[in-house]
């Protein structure tokens, strides 16, 4: 019955998503562009020392449930509420200070400090980023929560990104003609709701990347290859147990829609086994607003438990597996583009786990969520 419960809830919400695709009113976009210029504190470019202060953030709301044969979960939940400030300074800096907050339990109502960054942009080829930053690869890694087309990563991403999107380190990226890099050190150490305590080891990451966009006549189509090596050491707890882990991605898009793919592999370290897994997501725009997606994702680990199930799946099984199959199926309605968005999902997946120690899993889960960010 709640399986049926929650499909009829994901059907509602297409079809009232599909209503909401009828033509609207000329002035609506401007109403939008002027609820959002109220995030533009101070904006001069003549000024020579402070070129705009702006105000950051984003808000995730979101009702999940899980129906699994291992028992069943449903929450409301703030998935993520980030405030802070951006300013742009000297035309060359761009300080970031932002945090995250929980106003749904309140203690603590403080989560920890995301971006803490001091950036400088010698050049397009060249810019230089000291603090705590995010630190992408994969696929899903590599893209921001605010612009993600399911409403949440794959667990492609869970397993071999790092949980803590942002590290304390000293990163450089930028490109030439169709090439682009990135590369960095980082503190895996202890983490806190800060800096880390530095008591760890380092990990660094390179990543480079080519747009084929021209050639092949599309809006997006980067390819991208990413490297982390992570020296092993038991007080990393910013980062995942792997000591090596490479990805190739690649995401392309049209007027009408597009697909993006990740192939990942590790090595792991501390009991963690060794894993790798594939990831594919077509999504089509049947209108400028209205958007579906696919996903299929695959991971398997060498030994036992090795892999882990996604956050609400976790909540009726908290053991891992060695096996875990995915597919997804999601639609987004676009208000305001990335910056107001609703978007739901309905994923089915498998976790085989050969150990039989509790880390099975066979079930639906569906979530539907709001999502707003400046």
């Amino acid at each position: 019955m709640r399986f049926k419960r929650d499909c009829s809830i994901f059907a509602v919400i297409v079809n009232g998503l599909l209503v909401l695709t009828a033509p609207e009113p000329a002035t609506a976009q401007s109403t939008y562009d002027d609820i959002w210029k109220l995030a533009e504190w101070y904006r001069n470019d003549e000024n020579e020392a402070v070129q705009s202060v702006l105000f950051s953030g984003r808000f995730q709301y979101e009702f999940a449930a899980v129906d699994a044969d291992q028992g069943t979960h449903d929450e409301w939940n703030v998935r993520r509420m980030r405030l802070g400030v951006e300013s742009e300074l000297f035309s060359r800096f761009t300080v970031h200070v932002e945090a995250g907050f929980n106003p749904q339990e309140r203690d603590p109502f403080y989560k920890r400090l995301t971006d803490v960054y001091v950036e400088w942009e010698a050049s397009d080829i060249f810019t230089l980023t000291v603090g705590k930053q995010g630190v992408p690869f994969t696929m899903d890694g590599s893209t921001s929560s605010k612009e993600l087309l399911a409403i949440d990563r794959s667990s492609l991403a869970n397993n071999m990104w790092f949980p803590e999107e942002y590290m304390p380190g000293v990163g450089a990226s930028g490109g030439r003609s169709n090439w682009v890099y990135q590369l960095g050190v980082y503190s895996g150490g202890s983490k806190n709701r800060e800096f880390g305590e530095f008591d760890g080891s380092v990990f660094g990451l390179l990543s480079v990347g080519y747009d084929f966009s021209e050639a092949l006549g599309a809006e997006d189509a980067l390819l991208t290859g990413n490297y982390v090596y992570q020296d092993s050491d038991s007080n990393n707890t910013f980062t995942r147990q792997l000591q090596h882990m490479a990805s190739v991605n690649f995401r392309f898009e049209v007027d009408r829609g597009g697909f993006r793919f990740d192939f990942s592999l590790a090595s792991g370290y501390l009991g963690q086994s060794d894993l790798w897994g594939v990831m594919t997501m077509p999504f089509f725009n049947l209108t400028s607003r209205f958007q579906i997606v696919g996903r299929h994702t695959y991971l398997r680990s060498q030994g036992a438990n090795g892999v882990r199930l996604a956050r609400y799946e976790n909540q009726v099984t908290a053991g891992r597996g060695h096996r875990y199959n995915e597919f997804y199926a999601g639609v987004n309605y676009y208000f305001y583009g990335h910056k107001l968005k609703l978007q739901s999902g309905i994923q089915f997946a498998d976790m085989n786990d050969g150990a039989a120690d509790g880390g099975a899993y066979s079930g639906m889960a569906s979530t539907t969520g709001l999502r707003v960010s400046w």
